[in-house]
């Protein structure tokens, strides 16, 4: 009986691998390499392409700004808060020589007429005595005219914590609306007399409405 021909790429079940096929593998995997390097490469060139451009693009942006070229805005700077506060200094005006009225805007009856008798013992001259509503919260408002600004100042030393308010009134009068934080004046031998300007605690602590303009009189006068 003939013996039947083996396979020659068999060998014990199992393929033999030819020189040819050892061959094409090689080669596929060359290519492969090839692929990824030429990618790699063109990858680093794409990146260096860029960083040259942004690099001109900073340098040329340099030269135009110290050339005057291009000019960079500036920040605006912040617009300055003005002052509702007379910034000018006072002499004391003698006691006399003051012409007050004195409102109470607090729910303490009688305020107005304890604190007028006060102002009176210092020689002041008083005159309206009313209860009133006012929108105001803190000590006391003083007010006054430009010409009574003096006497203002003069008020405002024996009435310690009060808030200056002008208005449009022409005469020297000054008006002290007394509100819920007022506890009392100055005791008359603490009472500074020397030089200095009016007191307006609105512009640092809130302590009074928003508005800056003079405290309004609401309500008719009452006794």
């Amino acid at each position: 009986m003939a013996r039947k021909q083996q396979d020659p790429s068999v060998l014990h079940g199992h393929h033999v691998v030819t020189g040819s096929e050892l061959r094409a593998t090689f080669d596929a995997a060359r290519e492969a390499d090839d692929t990824a390097r030429i990618r790699r490469r063109s990858l680093h060139g794409v990146v260096l392409v860029l960083l040259i451009g942004l690099i001109v693009a900073a340098i040329i942006t340099a030269l135009a700004i110290i050339d005057g070229r291009l000019k960079v805005p500036a920040a605006e700077p912040a617009e300055e808060t003005v002052s509702a506060c007379p910034d000018s200094t006072f002499d004391y005006t003698p006691n006399d020589q003051v012409n007050l009225n004195v409102y109470n805007s607090t729910s303490r009856p009688g305020l107005a007429r304890t604190v007028a008798d006060e102002f009176l013992a210092r020689k002041f001259v008083v005159g309206a005595v009313s209860n009133i509503d006012a929108g105001y919260r803190g000590v006391a408002a003083v007010i006054s005219g430009a010409a009574g600004q003096a006497a203002a100042f003069t008020v405002q030393r024996n009435l310690a914590g009060s808030d200056y308010f002008q208005d449009g009134r022409a005469d020297g009068s000054v008006d002290v609306v007394l509100a819920q934080d007022y506890s009392g004046l100055t005791p008359p031998e603490l009472v500074d007399q020397t030089p200095g300007t009016l007191s307006c605690p609105r512009e640092s602590r809130r302590i009074a409405d928003d508005q800056q303009s003079p405290v309004v009189l609401t309500a008719a006068p009452s006794p």
